[in-house]
């Protein structure tokens, strides 16, 4: 059994990519407040029965409105609540689920692509580099001294307790004693390895490459964030494709710097769905998995995946993108990965945009003049489908869904009747 997806009036379809010949991946474009969330969102909600879903949003009135829905239809229901963590009813820690060296340094990369702030990017590569390799360092310290006891909250503290003392011969730190015992016990040891790198750099350069992995620590893991990894019943990625499960998302509409721990998420999510796949006998997944990114580019850049994308298909993972304009798309990933995350959709849902960049390629898919495409009517909707004509069309009325007005009036005979 696969899932129905609905678009706009009068364009609903499925999902199984064996009848279709096409991808599930959906770009959809529109400037705030065009309706995305109630045309968009909460239709995948209504018609998601089969498959597993992780959803993104601000509105905690969305978690509370299709929870007990979830619960009937047989769902696993999962609250992460990144915008008021003591509030989440699960758990969600970095370092759970790192299983290799390459893991590590996958989440260092992470953590440091996560600081996007204009006045700090660096053209120069060697110094983003440099701080994975001293945060990789950090993070396999937490992981062989506390074993399984091991956290980012204990990354963190390591990281921002670390001493330095300036000498006449250079510098040394409080832990240039654990990494050298380390090495001469294993030379070949990856965190020695590591932490090499770092200490093997001028002092007034390892000065700059620990202010640059600060920096991103500082954006990232705040105080309030800390308590979210000690909560129990942490997020289990490999259940998500085997049983029925639904993920809500809770995220901040005026805290923007949990999107980076957000799209650090994602990055593990996508990693490791997309190798738990690769250990099984028909490299898909048990039960698809759907990951609807709300605000999906003004966070920060998900590591690899352009790359990750082209491959969902094969794996039974596909993805929502909500953006405001190709333009956006493109300053964070830049041209051409922005391009290639596009070309990857072989659904694009246009819900008409200020921005004139995004205009003009639509009126090039469209074939009609650009003042069609940039004064088209509040409410009309362009669905571009791989191998078939756009359809122009009005966004979908979910007020007029029998589930969906059941669940306003929140009598639950109804939600069971109507679903």
């Amino acid at each position: 059994m696969t899932d129905n997806v609905i678009l706009a009036e009068n364009c609903i379809y499925s999902t199984d990519s064996s009848k279709t010949g096409l991808n599930n991946n959906i770009l959809v474009c529109g400037t705030s407040g065009c309706g995305k969330t109630m045309s968009v969102a909460e239709p995948r909600l209504l018609e998601t029965k089969n498959g597993s879903l992780i959803i993104t949003l601000t509105k905690r009135r969305l978690v509370k409105k299709y929870w007990n829905l979830f619960k009937m239809r047989g769902y696993n229901v999962w609250d992460l609540n990144f915008a008021n963590p003591d509030q989440s009813l699960v758990s969600y820690d970095p370092i759970k689920y790192i299983k290799s060296h390459q893991d590590i340094t996958f989440l260092a990369k992470a953590i440091v692509n996560a600081d996007i702030d204009p006045d700090t990017v660096k053209k120069d590569p060697y110094w983003d580099n440099a701080a994975i390799s001293l945060i990789s360092a950090i993070i396999s310290h937490e992981m062989m001294t506390k074993g399984g006891r091991a956290s980012m909250a204990g990354v963190v503290n390591t990281f921002k307790s670390l001493n330095f003392q300036f000498t006449n011969s250079g510098f040394e730190t409080d832990l240039d004693d654990y990494f050298e015992k380390l090495k001469k016990n294993n030379p070949t040891a990856f965190a020695a390895s590591c932490w090499n790198t770092f200490r093997s750099v001028a002092e007034k350069t390892a000065s700059c490459i620990y202010s640059t992995a600060c920096n991103a620590f500082d954006k990232i893991f705040t105080p309030s964030l800390l308590e979210l990894f000690d909560k129990g019943g942490s997020v289990d990625f490999e259940r998500l494709a085997n049983e029925k499960t639904i993920l809500f998302i809770t995220t901040s509409a005026v805290n923007p710097s949990l999107n980076c721990f957000v799209n650090i998420f994602y990055s593990q999510v996508f990693k490791t769905l997309f190798e738990y796949a690769e250990e099984l006998d028909d490299g898909k997944l048990p039960l698809p998995v759907h990951v609807l990114c709300d605000d999906f580019a003004t966070g920060s850049k998900i590591v690899n995946f352009p790359e990750y994308i082209s491959i969902f298909r094969e794996k039974g993972i596909s993805v929502t993108l909500l953006l405001q304009s190709e333009s956006q798309l493109e300053g964070m990933y830049g041209k051409t990965e922005a391009t290639t995350i596009i070309n990857n959709c072989d659904t694009y849902l246009y819900f008409g945009s200020m921005d004139l960049t995004t205009a003009k390629n639509i009126s090039q898919r469209l074939d009609e003049s650009l003042d069609e495409v940039l004064y088209m009517p509040i409410g009309d909707v362009i669905v571009f489908r791989r191998g078939q004509y756009p359809i122009k069309t009005r966004r979908y009325n979910i007020t007029e869904d029998n589930t969906y007005k059941a669940l306003s009036q929140c009598k639950k005979d109804n939600i069971k009747q109507a679903s």
